[in-house]
């Protein structure tokens, strides 16, 4: 008898946890040939509010972490994504990349992360100010971590649009629920693995795997989600988050056509857009 294949059951990433989805429903990843690749998990609205939960609850503790702490984080992170390097060139190449391309790809997400570890205790410097006042005081503006952000995660650069994501937002002390691209989401949940064997605090990212049009709507209505970061160009998708983020004053960032591959991929602005600025008054006593 011809022996079948066992292919992996990717599962979602909630609370430094792998759960099965709670809907019970899987999707099939095929090749360009139509070969089956692996079954993912088709989350829900109740796999969502689960991994907001986890986010905020994980997030006091993330921004209080030191500057230095969090650079020490992901520069551990881009060692262990150099450590699996193989794989996840492998994983992007089953889905049409060559390898020179995916090999490309891999790269740059791990000196992405050694970037913006690198910026974790100076964007502070270049966004905090002294304020002239008239009147006997110091003023200064700081910035503070938004809290919780939802992310819908780029379809066209499956990784590195990935890590360009998530990294400022966690750099800057907030965490995060992301939906990962429709299009390859096996390197999601295999970097997901890397993220929770390496020292980042369980809760702090959170990833699910499913379908934008079932789920983009929970991502931008939840009343304890702070802000969402939007990669893609599809019109009626952005009308929907901006619409329903109203409810609670979310900030929504859209990135529309960014190539991330370009330098323009990464910039200490993407920490400052999940930033608020927080004005500190103290008496000068003269």
């Amino acid at each position: 008898m011809e022996r079948l294949d066992v292919l992996k059951t990717y599962k979602i990433f909630i609370g430094g946890k792998f759960p099965r989805t709670e809907s019970g429903r899987y999707f099939k990843v095929e090749d360009n040939n139509g070969k089956l690749l692996a079954n993912m998990c088709l989350s829900s609205r109740k796999d969502f509010r689960n991994a907001v939960v986890a986010a905020r609850k994980a997030q006091k503790s993330w921004q209080s972490a030191s500057a230095l702490n969090k650079g020490q984080i992901l520069y551990r992170v881009a060692e262990m994504l150099e450590g699996r390097k193989s794989q996840f060139i492998e994983e992007l190449m089953m889905t049409g990349l060559s390898k020179q391309k995916a090999k490309d790809e891999v790269e740059q997400s791990i000196d992405r992360l050694i970037y913006y570890a690198g910026w974790s205790d100076k964007f502070q410097q270049i966004f905090s100010s002294v304020n002239p006042v008239a009147s006997h005081h110091f003023n200064f503006s700081v910035l503070e971590p938004m809290g919780v952000v939802s992310v819908i995660s780029s379809n066209k650069s499956a990784l590195l649009g990935l890590v360009s994501t998530i990294a400022p937002i966690i750099v800057g002390g907030n965490t995060c629920v992301v939906l990962s691209s429709e299009n390859n989401p096996m390197v999601s949940i295999s970097f997901a693995e890397v993220l929770n064997t390496s020292d980042v605090p369980h809760g702090v990212v959170n990833i699910l795997t499913g379908k934008r049009k079932e789920l983009i709507q929970h991502f931008a209505s939840h009343m304890d989600v702070n802000a969402v970061s939007y990669c893609g160009e599809h019109d009626v998708e952005i009308q929907e988050l901006e619409k329903v983020s109203v409810e609670n004053l979310k900030r929504v960032r859209i990135n529309r056509g960014t190539n991330w591959n370009e330098d323009k991929g990464q910039s200490p602005y993407y920490i400052e857009r999940f930033q608020e600025t927080k004005t500190i008054w103290h008496p000068n006593q003269v």
